[in-house]
């Protein structure tokens, strides 16, 4: 019996343990995924050993003890993610003005044809900026009658599941579509020009994900997310990034990200916003985000209702107050953390030569 005891409780403790490795294949930094589910699994396993006390063999208590430091690891590694953290973003419960900007990101599922519930969605919330990713030209065709609310538009209709298209009511200007690391995944940097005539920055992203069927490493996908975060740097510009980043926002990438560009998180302190998977209760995770720079405040975020997609959509309304700036804390980078960063850029490149 300590035998099977120590093969349950092993599974939750091994997975946290290698996602320390400094490894980028697929099977490791996929762990970084599902932290809520491993410290669930942690969590059972703990209870099950106190219902039904085994035999305390060195190894069983050995294990159990491991078990503990993997559940409290995991907690304090969510625990940002949750409505006890501090919020890192401040609210904002003014009234709309003409410095408030909305937006709704989806990653639609090329094969999903449910247009129609992300037109419903549209036209309830009636964002200022429209992100789909996974768009085809099928889904180019079927989103045609926004076109009309929407007369800025980019296009990247594509068949291999890296499709983008960015439908805007308010001016796009210096639009560029790139390809950063990847010849064939496209992102897409552009400025916005909000109704009260400020300028605002924006990536919109969807880098390939470490997996047996995309990539084999997170090389490529880190890469892409550090070259947009320096970029955001060097050019100092207020800046809105959002997307299916294929990465959670406690991963060690996602982290390095966000002190690189010095980008905030809405979500610290307003809970997890899990998009993925829709179908799945049990194995869902946040990858589709939204950062922004500290010259916004946040006034509403929202997950919004299953499409057909495996994704759920994400909204998030902002208002820009550039004066109030100061009142955010923002995490940077130090020297070592931009050395690691260009490093992995580099490897990332290497990677898809």
């Amino acid at each position: 019996m300590s035998y099977l005891y120590v093969l349950i409780l092993i599974v939750p403790a091994l997975a946290t343990a290698l996602a320390f490795l400094p490894n980028s294949h697929w099977s490791i930094r996929s762990l970084d995924f599902p932290r809520v589910q491993i410290a669930v699994l942690c969590l059972a396993s703990l209870i099950l050993a106190a219902l039904n006390p085994p035999a305390l063999a060195g190894s069983v208590l050995m294990v159990i003890v491991v078990n503990l430091v993997a559940l409290i690891y995991q907690l304090y590694k969510i625990y940002p993610y949750t409505r006890l953290a501090k919020k890192e973003v401040l609210s904002n419960h003014a009234p709309d003005d003409d410095r408030t900007l909305s937006l709704l990101s989806s990653n639609v599922l090329t094969p999903n044809r449910r247009s129609d519930a992300l037109i419903a969605l549209v036209n309830q919330y009636q964002p200022d900026l429209l992100l789909t990713l996974e768009t085809d030209q099928w889904w180019q065709d079927a989103l045609h009658s926004l076109e009309t609310d929407y007369p800025y538009r980019v296009a990247i209709p594509l068949d291999n599941l890296y499709g983008m298209h960015l439908y805007s009511r308010l001016p796009l200007k210096n639009t560029e579509v790139l390809y950063r690391v990847e010849d064939d995944i496209p992102s897409i940097r552009s400025q916005v020009i909000l109704r009260s005539g400020d300028t605002i920055r924006i990536y919109c992203l969807h880098p390939t994900p470490p997996s047996p069927t995309e990539s084999e490493t997170s090389k490529p996908r880190d890469a892409e997310l550090l070259l947009v975060g320096k970029q955001i740097r060097e050019l100092d510009e207020t800046a809105l990034v959002f997307g299916d980043l294929n990465d959670v926002a406690w991963s060690p990438s996602t982290r390095l990200f966000k002190k690189v560009s010095e980008l905030l998180d809405a979500r610290i302190g307003r809970g997890m916003f899990n998009t993925f998977h829709a179908h799945y209760r049990f194995l869902r995770w946040p990858l589709d985000h939204i950062f922004q720079s500290a010259e916004f405040q946040i006034k509403h975020m929202a997950k919004l209702p299953d499409i057909g997609s495996d994704h759920f959509p994400i909204y998030a309304k902002f208002q820009y107050c550039p004066a109030q700036e100061d009142l955010h804390e923002v995490e940077t980078a130090d020297a070592e953390e931009m050395a690691q960063a260009d490093e992995k850029i580099a490897e990332g490149h290497e990677e898809v030569k």
